[in-house]
């Protein structure tokens, strides 16, 4: 796991918790017209079903309840840019865990419901700099709230991929948090200031190593949209195909960040 030497940018906590409540909201929304047929469509995502997925949502988000009911450790053990390297060890859980709520869950709309009022219930006095006993690691409430914002939107574009004319919105602050913290994600694994990655509207890091610009024009730049950034940040997006496909721009001997990506997978 690589040290998350650069500094975590901040973060506006009243606006992430808004965040992960509307695009959660957004999802149970979408999940509600969903048939039968269209819940047991395939996903990217292995051998999940549509209802699968919909499901590991609300596990993205009951985990901050569950959390929050645990003794609460010392300190913080993990940085905000730590975790999005210290994720892949627990895919295996995940995954097993997922299919088994989806299989006690068929009432995926009492799921949802259920799992809102905990959250709710659970935040309404609860300081940012409570920490958790997340599994990934100790982590303050704060910023395991920016981490829901990867997990919500990510899993937005999972589900709008795999049921035709499904069209979930992206909460604006949820789509810039989640762009934001994989971009800085990115500069951590591969630090440096030869490559200026834009990602408009919401970020811009340098990193790669080699030389270093001061003013103008950075030697190598790369230029694409949040959604093609997240999707090549967590693996479901190739950066060959980004570029086959017009996603991305690159430009400069170190524009090639194929060795960097995924991120997360």
């Amino acid at each position: 796991m690589p040290p998350a030497k650069k500094r975590a940018r901040s973060y506006d906590p009243v606006k992430i918790r808004t965040a992960v409540f509307t695009q959660f909201g957004h999802v149970r929304e979408a999940v509600h017209t969903l048939t039968p047929d269209q819940l047991a469509l395939p996903t990217r995502l292995g051998d999940w079903t549509v209802r699968d997925l919909a499901a590991h949502v609300t596990m993205a988000v009951e985990t901050v309840s569950r959390n929050l009911e645990r003794e609460e450790p010392a300190k913080p053990e993990l940085a905000l840019l730590d975790w999005p390297f210290a994720t892949a060890a627990r895919a295996g859980d995940i995954a097993d865990g997922t299919r088994d709520l989806a299989a006690a869950n068929p009432d995926l709309d009492a799921l949802y419901a259920r799992t809102e009022e905990h959250l709710a219930r659970k935040l309404a006095d609860t300081p940012g700099d409570r920490v958790l006993a997340a599994r990934t690691g100790a982590i303050t409430l704060a910023d395991y709230l920016v981490t829901r914002t990867v997990e919500l939107v990510v899993h937005t574009d999972d589900l709008n991929a795999a049921v035709p004319g499904l069209d979930i919105p992206y909460d604006r602050q949820a789509l810039a948090a989640c762009t934001r913290l994989l971009a800085d994600a990115l500069a951590v694994k591969a630090p440096g200031g030869s490559t200026e990655v834009r990602i408009p509207p919401y970020a811009v890091v340098q990193c790669v190593a080699g030389p270093r610009h001061t003013r103008g024009t950075p030697p190598s730049v790369v230029e694409t949209d949040p959604l093609t950034w997240i999707r090549l940040a967590t693996g479901r997006l190739a950066w060959a195909q980004a570029l086959q496909d017009a996603r991305v721009s690159a430009s400069g001997e170190r524009a090639d960040l194929s060795a960097h990506l995924p991120l997360m997978a």
